[in-house]
């Protein structure tokens, strides 16, 4: 596994291991509550640090979706040695990434969960102009002085329960960024119209969870790929959390939802 010291791996027992991808600007410690219900599962867990993540703005400026994509789909590759099934889950451009190692690999990635989908921030607590950049971006991404911007996260950092809030706050030693620069919005952007692109063409049995009240990411998006994807699907609603639905109230619920839909009948088993 990664040696980059914020990666991290949990030996399983029932020889099925779960990929947890973080999201943008975050890094694996974010996926640790999850990562510990399903280990308690029997499910093995990696959790990597995606490309230019996990050490500042300007490292992560430098690098583009296609790279992060890559890493996970390493990551898989990597688990698949321990492992005899690799599932994968993520939060918001994790999941995406999921989606699309999921597609590269269908004969590792048995199947996979996406946590708070977002093609771009629109949830009810960010700043007015985040959509009105998110609408623009394509052109707007062409401006080299889009490069030299940051952007904060907005005070509730997407966690609706307060204690879980002080928790993350207090793990900016561990990779998760305060800041994140305009090319991350770019590169999202980017993320997501490849995904949409690809949806009708995407087979892998697909778990999608967001919450009712997300206050970054409407739940038009989750209802967007409900609608287009072109596997088997389930759509699952949670009801007190914010966007951040892997550490806020609602983390066992998700972990829960995660495991039941990958023990799924309709999962396919390797033959």
């Amino acid at each position: 596994m990664k040696a980059d010291g914020l990666s991290f791996f949990l030996e399983g027992s029932n020889d099925k291991g779960v990929l947890l991808i973080h999201g943008l600007t975050g890094a694996p410690a974010e996926m640790k509550l999850v990562a510990r219900h399903l280990h308690r599962k029997g499910y093995s867990v990696y959790a990597p640090l995606l490309a230019g993540h996990g050490v500042d703005a300007g490292t992560l400026r430098r690098t583009r979706w296609e790279d992060w994509l890559e890493s996970v789909v390493q990551a898989s590759e990597l688990l698949a040695q321990r492992t005899q099934q690799v599932f994968a889950a993520g939060i918001c451009v994790g999941g995406k990434l999921s989606m699309l190692a999921a597609e590269r690999r269908p004969e590792t990635i048995r199947a996979v969960a996406i946590y708070s989908p977002c093609f771009h921030y629109d949830g009810w607590d960010v700043p007015f102009y985040y959509p009105l950049l998110s609408s623009q971006i394509g052109w707007l991404s062409r401006i080299p002085f889009l490069d030299r911007l940051n952007f904060r996260e907005t005070a509730s950092l997407g966690i609706k329960d307060e204690r879980m809030r002080r928790l993350i706050e207090s793990m900016g030693g561990e990779g998760i960024l305060e800041k994140f620069p305009g090319r991350g919005l770019v590169e999202m952007y980017r993320l997501g119209k490849a995904l949409r692109g690809r949806l009708p063409e995407i087979k892998t049995p697909t778990l999608i969870l967001h919450a009712e009240d997300d206050d970054l990411s409407n739940p038009r998006h989750a209802r967007y790929i409900s609608d287009h994807i072109g596997g088997p699907h389930e759509l699952k609603w949670i009801k007190d959390s914010y966007h951040m639905i892997h550490v806020d109230r609602q983390h066992r619920q998700v972990a829960d939802f995660t495991a039941d839909f990958f023990e799924a009948s309709h999962v396919p088993a390797l033959a």
